[in-house]
């Protein structure tokens, strides 16, 4: 890669980490798109999830004051559950349905009863929703937006989803290297300059992106980032039947 290449790279890291350390969301599957249009996939993978460690984990450090433990330990004991499933049935669905799968999951947890309402504050949905992330994780690489729907639930304030959600995230991605074992014998391939310059930006764009958050409001926050979820649910669910119906004819 050129230096030009990698400076660009590195301001987009800043921007997606930026959005991710204001909303808790969105930025890690904005930065995969780009690095898959720039990289090979097991590269591409690879370098997301160290960037994507980074930056959850010095976003969980930045807030720790903030982290709901209870939350984190049913969300990783769902996550740890559903990787022992998957270990067993390796199943890799088509990238349209992959699509289709993430961008209707936020909208069938909205539509549901009131009593199963998603609730981060509910142990036992967050041993369910963590089998059921890790599993789009697994089958897809991103968690998508249902995470963001199952954090926007109940009544954890801003700071708590972000700082919450953050370790989480940590936990999820580590468990994917886990799990796709080569792509972590990939990432040796990786220029280790690019790697911290990548850790580096991530890591600038969640620091400045505090500030903000600061400064917003729960209702502010709530508001945009459902707005935020309802796009790139929409955007999965017509690319995923764009590429169905393509490849249907």
């Amino acid at each position: 890669m050129t230096p030009l290449l990698i400076a660009c790279l590195c301001l987009i890291m800043v921007a997606t980490s930026f959005l991710s350390g204001l909303f808790g969301m969105a930025g890690g599957m904005i930065l995969i798109a780009v690095l898959l249009a720039l990289l090979p996939l097991p590269a591409a993978m690879a370098l997301h999830a160290a960037t994507q460690m980074a930056s959850n984990g010095w976003r969980a450090l930045l807030w720790h004051k903030h982290c709901r433990w209870n939350v984190v330990t049913a969300y990783v004991a769902g996550c740890g559950l559903a990787l022992g499933v998957w270990s067993l049935w390796l199943y890799v669905p088509s990238k349209p349905l992959a699509l289709i799968l993430l961008g209707v999951t936020p909208f069938a947890a909205r539509l549901m009863p009131g009593r199963v309402k998603p609730d981060p504050e509910s142990l036992p949905q967050g041993v369910v929703y963590g089998a059921i992330c890790m599993s789009l994780m697994l089958l897809t690489g991103v968690a998508g937006p249902l995470l963001d729907t199952y954090f926007l639930g109940g009544k954890l304030d801003r700071r708590e989803i972000v700082a919450t959600k953050a370790l989480c995230q940590v936990v999820g991605h580590a468990l994917k290297l886990a799990y796709f074992g080569g792509i972590i014998d990939q990432a040796a391939s990786l220029d280790p300059i690019l790697v911290t310059l990548a850790i580096l930006a991530s890591m600038l764009g969640t620091t400045l992106a505090r500030r903000f958050l600061e400064a917003m409001t729960d209702a502010q926050y709530r508001t945009w980032a459902n707005r935020l979820i309802t796009a790139i649910a929409s955007y999965f669910v017509i690319h995923g039947t764009w590429l169905l119906v393509v490849t249907r004819i």
